[in-house]
């Protein structure tokens, strides 16, 4: 019979955090080949999968100031990546959203770091795979309900 252990969530959450962290640096080896920094990637990924948005929006969803995100974006529009369009109604507010350089360089970007992190769990068990499948949707559903 398998013994159950009782466990701190605080020391789950430590330990989710370090590993959260630990695969991230470990996925984004491949991310030099897209020749854009974790910033710049990060916008663009928020662009590309949540929609075109203010300068003050992108800005809050990256946690930033504006000012940090107005460089980033300019990195960006500089290579390609996005666009921006200033709002009609209100000259201040400007629109950014993902080119379709953009978002090709975000999914190739993605394939790769998927691609790494398959062949990081290539050695896994199956039944461990099934383990991290099941952690994945946990953390998922738990983030969703947190926001």
């Amino acid at each position: 019979m398998a013994r159950v252990r009782k466990t701190n969530p605080t020391e789950v959450a430590d330990r989710l955090h370090s590993a959260a962290i630990h695969l991230l640096r470990h996925a984004r080896q491949r991310d030099v080949l897209t020749q854009e920094g974790p910033a710049r990637l990060s916008a663009l990924s928020v662009l590309v999968f949540i929609g075109p948005m203010t300068l003050g929006q992108l800005a809050a969803a990256e946690q930033v100031k504006p000012p940090t995100m107005s460089r980033i974006v300019a990195g960006l529009k500089a290579a390609g990546l996005v666009k921006s369009e200033g709002d009609a109604q209100d000259a201040r507010r400007i629109h950014v959203s993902a080119t379709s350089k953009g978002r090709t360089l975000l999914q190739q970007a993605r394939e790769r770091r998927i691609q790494l992190l398959a062949e990081t769990f290539a050695g896994v068990s199956d039944p461990e795979i099934l383990i991290l499948q099941e952690a994945a949707e946990i953390i998922e559903k738990a983030v969703r309900a947190a926001r």
